[in-house]
């Protein structure tokens, strides 16, 4: 891959820990430049997951399916990475999908190759668990304010934290993830539009 599909992935990365110049080289020297349209899937339920993604453009949603009812888990977008990663570690087949919400110009890095990387470099293996403490933080944030918000505090979190979540992701996606009714949701919307 060329190095302008790089470089938002390292800017990225260099925000964990700055990997020397060699092992910066070989772990380049395995991603992977994919475009995936709109609608597409780069996970689909019943699959195991095989990479991670960075993407340099689009979004994602990420969702289950139970009883024939869909439940938004996370929405991704330009400069964050994606993968089903309880999937990707235990080698089980995904309970999600992850969806292209527009188009995605995303790196990827396979699971064997990371795992190599890992294998032969201290940093590898020390730049996947300061990712890794990151996700989880940032999981355990979402949870607790899902439980411990209103929905009218989850939504003006969610839209100072993320504006482009507001603006490009349907009213239906977005309740789901706020965990409220799409009626409510336009409710708030309101709201916040008059003020």
């Amino acid at each position: 891959m060329d190095k302008t599909g790089c470089t938002n992935i390292k800017a990225a990365l260099d925000q964990f820990l700055r990997l020397e110049e060699a092992e910066w080289s070989e772990f380049a020297g395995t991603l992977l430049l994919k475009k995936i349209k709109k609608g597409d899937f780069l996970t689909s339920q019943g699959q195991v997951e095989n990479f991670i993604y960075f993407l340099n453009e689009g979004a994602t949603r990420n969702y289950f399916i139970r009883d024939g009812k869909d439940f938004t888990i996370d929405f991704h977008f330009a400069g964050d990475f994606v993968t089903g990663y309880y999937s990707l570690i235990t080698r089980e087949p995904s309970e999600m999908f992850i969806e292209a919400l527009l188009d995605i110009e995303a790196v990827a890095i396979s699971y064997p190759s990371l795992n190599a990387f890992y294998t032969k470099h201290h940093n590898g293996d020390k730049l996947g668990r300061l990712i890794a403490e990151y996700q989880y933080v940032k999981r355990i944030r979402k949870e607790m304010e899902l439980l411990s918000q209103t929905a009218e505090q989850r939504y003006v979190t969610l839209m100072q934290r993320n504006p482009a979540l507001i603006r490009d992701v349907s009213v239906k996606h977005l309740s789901s993830y706020l965990g409220i009714h799409p009626e409510s949701l336009s409710r708030i919307r309101k709201l916040y539009n008059r003020n």
